[in-house]
């Protein structure tokens, strides 16, 4: 009950993966914008693949954890 791993970690990817408000990949017209707060089907996927690549490698491989107590 005390590992916060997978939520903290989930949660800062989820802002920073979030397509449209830092960046997107792929752009409407270039490769990457930056917030440009748009999206499109295809920057969700790249987006969703990066979020689940990062979290298995954050939870899986490096085995992180966050104890509260």
């Amino acid at each position: 009950m005390g590992d916060w791993a997978g939520v903290v970690i989930g949660l800062v990817l989820f802002v920073v993966f979030s397509p449209g408000l830092l960046f997107q990949l792929p752009g409407k017209g270039r490769p990457v914008d930056f917030c440009n707060f748009q999206t499109s089907g295809v920057s969700i996927f790249v987006h969703s693949l990066l979020f689940f690549g990062f979290m298995a490698i954050f939870l899986i491989a490096i085995d992180v954890h966050i104890g509260s107590g």
